[in-house]
């Protein structure tokens, strides 16, 4: 007996848009210090990612300090943020040696620019040239404040730990205790970068997963003017707070871009993001450098 034929697929309604682009969201990963790649997915916030990564290494999730882009260095420039190439191949640096050390706060500015990873660690991610923290050799780049004068700062955003180094008293003497990522062994070949550019900037037509504030996330083209601008608020809240967050500064972006007037703008800031207490100049310049 001859095979059925089978029915025709059946034509899509008269009028109906094409069907959405389907991407494969998977990424690729591997502990910094050195490990096998492994696959994570189905994640729409940074602790997801991070719940997921330790789940595939068999690793505790507050082990995890960040994730660097397309390379296993401690490089800064490359420092997941609020968005992921969907190429990018991702490097997870986890805790290493622990450290004390004191330092002489004798000026007003320390010289160093916070960061944190979005899930209760703030780090290192700048110290300013010939600055008193220039002189400090136990404390690097990259490396989790972990303690202030015996206060524990495990949860602390960037910002409150930015804030409690400039409400120390100039002239007085304060401890760190600092915990640096785990470092590779000497005998680990050095790897160069996998996947995408580490740069969500990179050419015009490279898609991203963003992940929102609000916990959602969503497949993204980039718009290479509007990185530009992140980039320069970025800039701002260094300079201003003492502080970088690429998604906080989307955030902020966003926002100004959105308010059809300053006032606006900063009553935004206030209901949304109101912990930080955002400076008036800040607010004004941010402002003015959107909608010029």
């Amino acid at each position: 007996m001859p095979k059925k034929k089978s029915a025709p697929a059946p034509a899509a309604p008269a009028g109906a848009g094409a069907p959405a682009e389907q991407f494969d969201m998977v990424f690729h990963v591997q502990l910094a210090h050195g490990s096998p790649t492994r696959q994570v997915r189905d994640f729409t916030n940074v602790k997801q990612l991070y719940e997921s990564i330790a789940k595939a290494f068999g690793i505790a999730t507050t082990d995890i300090l960040y994730c660097t882009l397309n390379t296993h260095k401690i490089d800064m420039t490359r420092l997941l943020g609020g968005q992921i190439g969907l190429d990018d191949f991702l490097f997870a640096h986890v805790k290493g040696a622990e450290k004390a050390t004191k330092v002489n706060k004798d000026g007003p500015a320390l010289g160093l620019t916070i960061s944190d990873n979005g899930a209760g660690y703030a780090f290192i991610k700048k110290i300013r040239e010939d600055s008193i923290m220039a002189r400090v050799k136990d404390c690097v780049v990259g490396d989790h404040i972990k303690a202030i004068n015996g206060t524990d700062l495990t949860g602390c955003r960037h910002f409150e730990v930015a804030r409690m180094l400039k409400e120390i008293p100039i002239g007085s003497e304060f401890s760190l205790v600092l915990t640096e990522p785990k470092k590779a062994m000497q005998e680990i070949a050095p790897r160069g970068a996998q996947g995408g550019s580490g740069t969500v900037a990179a050419g015009s037509g490279k898609k991203t997963l963003r992940m929102k504030k609000d916990g959602s996330a969503v497949v993204e083209d980039v718009d290479d003017a509007v990185t530009a601008m992140v980039t320069k608020v970025d800039d701002m809240l260094e300079s201003f707070v003492g502080i970088r967050d690429s998604e906080l500064s989307q955030t902020i972006y966003d926002l100004a871009k959105s308010s059809a007037e300053a006032d606006i703008f900063a009553g935004a800031l206030d209901e949304k993001l109101s912990d930080f207490e955002f400076p008036d100049d800040f607010v004004l310049d941010v402002y003015e450098m959107v909608n010029k």
